[in-house]
Formats: structure tokens, C-alpha cells, sequence
């Protein structure tokens, strides 16, 4: 027997496992289209829920399972976005051997990087933190976004020279103040 089904026949094991093999990626997807954490926590808590309900759609046969869950919290995260758009809430953690003025400066370009990815248009953000973020290649991106590998390939594109000239435009105003 799979995890999967192991799983949906009521092992805390099984599910367990599933949940520490794949909950990380998940949320930080989750966390990266959403900007918020309790809405990214909200997000995987409901894509496993989602995987044990008795009508799940999943089916191994068709996809992996990861394809499958990356899905399902892109659905989420989009229904999310559709209520309230949250801007981003800068939740970084400070590098503890850097000076107190590279701390803030790299807390300002982390910030400045999430805004300009969070700005992108929902076709473009999502494959750029598929792709850049999760390390997801083109097929398993056309997968869990469900269009072909060329579109993957052409709004990436267009993720990378809109997010190049959002942070040219910041370096400029970076250096001006200098």
C-alpha cells in the first residue's frame, strides 16, 4: 500500500510522512503568492485536506503526487488572492554576523525583490517561484499550471525583464539617495 492510501485509511504515519516530505516547498510556494504566512499555512493545511477527502481527483497513475500538490496550493493561493489581496509583510530574519547597516540593506533589497515579484501579474509570478524558488523545471511547471511548456517558457521570459526593470528603476532610486 502507497502512502497515499495508507494515509486516507487513517495512518498517522503515513500522513506524517507525507506532510514532512513535501510541507516546506509547499508553503514557501503558498508564502510567495499569498505574502502572507497565515495565509500560506491556511493554504497547505487545505491542500492536504484536500488529498484525504474521499472525492480527491488525485490520481497516481496521471501525475506525481508533488505536481499534484503544487496544484492544488496554486488554487488555493489564487481563491485567497480573489478575497483580499494582502500586500507584502516583510517577515525576514536578521543575518546575525552582518553590520547593522548590511542588515539593512539586505532586509530593504529582500523586501524590494518580494514586492516587485508580488507586483508581477498572477501568470507570470507563479512560474517564476515555481521556477526560480522551487526549482521546478518547465514540464513539471506546464504540469501543475495545466498549460503547454512554450507559455511556461514566454511568461518567464516576461517575469525576468519585468522584474529587471522594476529593480533597475530601484537601483536608480537607490543610488540617487545615496
Amino acid at each position: 500500500m502507497d502512502l497515499i492510501e495508507a494515509a486516507r485509511q487513517g495512518s498517522e504515519t503515513a500522513f506524517l510522512k507525507l506532510f514532512d516530505e513535501h510541507r516546506l516547498p509547499l508553503f514557501r510556494f503558498a508564502y510567495r503568492m499569498t505574502g502572507s504566512v497565515a495565509d500560506a499555512e491556511d493554504v497547505v493545511q487545505e491542500c492536504f485536506l484536500e488529498l484525504l477527502r474521499p472525492g480527491c481527483s488525485y490520481d497516481p497513475a496521471a501525475t506525481p503526487i508533488r505536481t499534484y500538490l503544487f496544484g492544488v496550493v496554486r488554487n488555493q493561493s489564487l481563491k485567497r488572492l480573489g478575497k483580499a489581496v494582502k500586500p507584502y509583510q516583510g517577515e525576514r530574519a536578521a543575518s546575525p554576523d552582518a553590520s547593522p547597516e548590511g542588515q539593512v540593506l539586505r532586509v530593504e533589497l529582500e523586501e524590494a525583490v518580494a514586492r516587485a515579484v508580488m507586483d508581477l501579474p498572477e501568470g507570470l509570478k507563479e512560474v517564476l517561484i515555481l521556477a526560480h524558488y522551487e526549482q521546478m523545471a518547465i514540464a513539471e511547471i506546464a504540469r501543475v499550471l495545466e498549460i503547454e511548456s512554450t507559455t511556461v517558457k514566454s511568461r518567464l521570459q516576461r517575469a525576468r525583464a519585468q522584474l529587471r526593470d522594476t529593480l533597475a528603476a530601484y537601483a536608480t532610486s537607490m543610488e540617487r539617495t545615496r
